[in-house]
């Protein structure tokens, strides 16, 4: 947790603005964490624990703006408060610092490789992610991990979490109807998690194959009955009894 002279009243979430009012630049500071975000609705269904929030302010001070990343996770928090879910992140609140802070990066640079890195870092964010798919000559994702107060680049891709128990990297694929580069979760091996649509239409081929295997094993069996019927057939016009037979 930061550590900061805080006054003595505390507003609540309800009481402070929701966000920024920052309108994005491009859909893909949407798309791209609400893709991660929808995996781990399916990898962590069972789990109340973990926050991943979209375009959600980060309150570290009352009489300061919040901090608006594109996205953030946080584990060891309420799945849900209520019904009317969190309108924003206030860590005098929450009491965790999120462990995990994206920003994608547009064509209107945001100083997400300087002043926010510097600002995540002093938060006290462990993973600081920035995605920016227009580099040509640098990759297009970077992930910094807070080390002894500073943050150090990370190499590879994708590039294991052990502290989430997941790894971030990115490929290309299929999204919303869009083939392009997108940001994924991924396994301990380097496997990449499935998206939602990735996960219906698997199921749906399990079905059709077990559809499909129980139709075969229906049609042996009846093959083997009517073989059955042939050779009982066989045996009676033999003069032999099949129902006798020793």
């Amino acid at each position: 947790m930061l550590e900061y002279n805080l006054p003595r009243y505390l507003p609540s979430a309800e009481e402070l603005p929701d966000s920024d009012e920052t309108p994005v630049d491009n859909e893909l500071q949407e798309l791209i964490p609400g893709l991660l975000k929808a995996i781990l609705l399916i990898l962590w269904s069972e789990r109340m624990d973990w926050l991943f929030a979209i375009d959600m302010g980060i309150y570290y001070h009352p009489d300061k703006p919040p901090i608006v990343p594109d996205g953030f996770l946080s584990l060891g928090v309420e799945r849900f408060y209520d019904e009317e879910l969190r309108p924003s992140y206030v860590l005098w609140d929450e009491n965790v610092v999120p462990i995990f802070v994206l920003e994608v990066v547009s064509q209107n640079y945001r100083k997400e490789y300087t002043t926010k890195l510097d600002e995540y870092e002093a938060l006290g964010v462990l993973y600081y992610v920035i995605y920016f798919s227009r580099r040509r000559r640098k990759p297009h994702l970077e992930v910094h991990k807070l080390v002894n107060g500073k943050y150090e680049l990370q190499e590879g891709n994708p590039i294991w979490l052990p502290e989430i128990g997941l790894g971030i990297g990115c490929e290309r694929g299929n999204y919303c109807g869009v083939t392009r580069e997108w940001m994924y979760w991924y396994d301990e091996q380097g496997q990449r998690y499935l998206t939602p649509a990735e996960q219906v239409k698997q199921e749906t081929q399990r079905a059709q194959q077990e559809a499909q295997r129980a139709q075969q094993e229906a049609q042996r069996a009846e093959v083997a009955e009517q073989r059955v019927q042939q050779l009982t057939e066989q045996l009676r016009a033999l003069g032999i009894d099949p129902d006798n037979l020793d």
